[in-house]
């Protein structure tokens, strides 16, 4: 006798915690929680030692605890499991601090940022190749929600968590003379409204210039702190540009998605690739790509537009290079987008293989943290399969080491850069 399969589990609701003010919801506030109150207490039914707690393991909220409250984490057995940063009305309900029974006061983040400042200055020693690069690493570092980039004398902070936006100025009250800048500008993540309840335009400090200009490897990039994407410059693709102006001597390069021209400028300017193009939609980072481009007396053509209907246009034209570069923007952003996702960059990628000469490289990347290296590498090769073109996989990369991976947060681990050689 068949039985009928159980229906599927019910999605725990969202509890009703009524809204709050934007105001009050964006309100800066200390890092040391009110000496006169205790932290509100949530109970963790299904512990992990993963950074996000979603509210699906976690029991009622409390009603005492206000959005982007400290909260101390306790077992169903009331025994401690840590301390989190609450917020009622995102589905990761809290993000996880410290397992530690002490609770984070201002020294314990003071400690927690000298010690992601000290990887990058004393470890990495990135202040000798560069003056753009990334401070807090969010889970990598365990700050959970938290970004911060520095570009000369100005660090960008993005806040992934209501909790962290509210701490941001803090935070950079003690950052600053840890780096030795001058300057901050907060921004929330891209979506902080749909995932997190929030939003809230860019503010910056008094005299925080509108525009810098930074230099990787000596190669000068500008930096457009309104227009820009993100913090306005994607430092984790650093070490994959110098290492793709190691292959171009001599050669053609295409550079698909090319934002503000960082593979494409690198090619032409420590590689000396013999020509140069670079593929990007938005407008204003085009434009920045072309300025940069001057500022480095590089001879790069940039065009404005959509890359696929421009690969379908040099396919059709027989126009072909010796190098491909396709970097494009986050395609995954939720699991719903998973499917749609994987088509997009099965697509660009069966276009991008028909644009390489025989023997030729295409370097492709995908910064989607849902896509794993493995499913990523097979729906490569599928692509390639998919036009008969035969593809070795001769390295996998990653995000620069200013990118710390949490051994806890898979997800941390996002940006993943195939190096292959493509045959007839």
């Amino acid at each position: 006798m068949n039985r009928r399969p159980p229906p599927p589990a019910r999605r725990p609701s969202a509890p009703k915690v009524p809204k709050r003010p934007l105001a009050e919801l964006i309100a800066q506030r200390p890092l040391s929680p009110d000496p006169t109150t205790s932290p509100a207490p949530l109970e963790v039914r299904a512990p992990t030692f993963h950074p996000y707690l979603f509210r699906r393991r976690l029991g009622e909220f409390p009603q005492s605890a206000a959005p982007g409250d400290l909260i101390q984490l306790m077992l169903s057995s009331g025994e401690h499991h840590g301390w989190g940063l609450f917020n009622p009305h995102a589905e990761i309900a809290a993000r996880v601090l410290t397992s530690q029974p002490a609770m984070p006061d201002a020294d314990w983040w003071q400690s927690r940022l000298a010690s992601a400042v000290s990887l990058r200055r004393e470890i990495l020693k990135l202040d000798e190749v560069t003056n753009a690069y990334r401070v807090i690493h969010a889970e990598g570092d365990g700050l959970s929600g938290l970004v911060v980039d520095r570009f000369g004398d100005v660090l960008v902070v993005e806040a992934f968590a209501l909790g962290m936006y509210q701490r941001a100025e803090a935070l950079l009250d003690l950052l600053s003379p840890l780096c030795g800048t001058q300057h901050g500008v907060l921004r929330c993540a891209p979506l902080s409204d749909e995932h997190e309840g929030f939003n809230a335009e860019p503010v910056g400090s008094e005299f925080v210039p509108p525009k810098v200009t930074v230099q990787e490897f000596g190669t000068q990039f500008r930096i457009d702190f309104a227009g820009g994407h993100k913090t306005g410059f994607y430092c984790d693709q650093r070490d994959n540009r110098k290492r793709l102006a190691s292959l171009v001597g001599g050669k053609s390069v295409l550079d698909l998605c090319s934002y503000t021209g960082g593979f494409a400028i690198q090619a032409k300017v420590l590689g000396d690739a013999a020509d140069v193009t670079g593929v990007e939609l938005d407008e204003t980072a085009c434009q920045l790509a072309k300025e940069n481009a001057r500022l480095n007396k590089a001879k790069v053509a940039f065009v404005q537009g959509d890359v696929f209907p421009y690969q379908r246009d040099m396919l059709r034209n027989g126009r072909k290079f010796d190098v491909v570069v396709l970097d494009p923007p986050k395609l995954i952003r939720h699991r719903d987008e998973i499917e749609e996702g994987k088509q997009k960059y099965f697509d660009l990628n069966r276009l991008a293989m028909q644009l390489v000469n025989p023997g030729g490289l295409l370097v492709t990347c995908s910064c989607s943290g849902m896509l794993d290296v493995l499913e990523f590498s097979r729906m490569v090769a599928a692509s390639a399969n998919a036009v008969q073109r035969r593809l070795q996989i001769f390295d996998r990369t990653g995000a620069a080491a200013d990118h710390p991976v949490s051994g806890n947060c898979p997800e941390s681990e996002y940006l993943k850069v195939l190096w292959c050689r493509v045959e007839a």
